[in-house]
């Protein structure tokens, strides 16, 4: 079967450095079949921008190709958008998601409930982590340096952000190990707090402890 590989990160950094990317691509190669295009986004998975994934579905349509996914958030994680690829016409292949054919209504009516749980998911974490960042500016947390001005670097509020979205991550996987809450981080692309794309199991053990913002 000849694929079409779309791929995508979630930033410029992401892309330039090829932080899962590599995953991606070697889920996909392992897959086997005969790969005979890469089309490679940068965006975020709930933006409909997305001119590299229109040029991989029109390569698909002009070579008669399955659009070939590793994950699917990496595709998007908007259900909306998910349901209109698929009314495109064009098969796609998730595969994280094997047992789901595109082509027929029973795998039509299975992605759609996965779509829908996978934007609920990041509907819940966004609303939570937005909550739990108003209530530490309440409580007098300030969300920069204390002291700018000496040289301490400015965190951004995305980076408070990304640190609260790890915090709940690991609230919903409180029965699970260390090892495989770090594999769940770096699949979501949650940067570390020291910027990073790599989580250490002592640093996932932290942010465990401190996950009770949420409660």
């Amino acid at each position: 079967m000849t694929y079409i590989a779309y791929y995508r990160v979630s930033t410029d950094r992401q892309g330039q450095s090829g932080l899962g990317l590599e995953a991606q691509r070697s889920a996909v190669q392992a897959h086997g079949g005969e790969i005979i295009a890469e089309f490679v986004e940068v965006e975020s998975g709930k933006k409909s921008n997305r001119p590299q994934l229109l040029a991989a579905l029109k390569a698909c349509e002009q070579h008669k190709a399955t659009l070939i996914v590793a994950k699917l958030d990496r595709l998007a994680r908007d259900a909306k958008l998910i349901l209109q690829l698929v009314d495109s016409g064009v098969r796609v292949k998730f595969l994280d998601l094997p047992d789901i054919d595109t082509s027929g209504p029973i795998g039509r009516l299975m992605l759609t409930i996965m779509a829908g749980v996978a934007e609920f998911e990041r509907r819940i974490i966004s609303q939570r982590t937005k909550a739990a960042l108003a209530a530490k500016s309440a409580r007098g947390h300030k969300l920069g340096s204390p002291n700018p001005s000496a040289g301490g670097r400015v965190v951004s509020e995305r980076a408070h952000l990304a640190t609260l979205r790890a915090a709940e991550i690991c609230r919903q996987m409180s029965g699970a190990s260390l090892r495989d809450i770090a594999k769940r981080l770096e699949d979501e692309q949650i940067p570390s707090p020291s910027g990073g794309q790599v989580w250490h199991i002592s640093t996932v053990s932290k942010v465990r402890r401190r996950s009770n913002v949420f409660n």
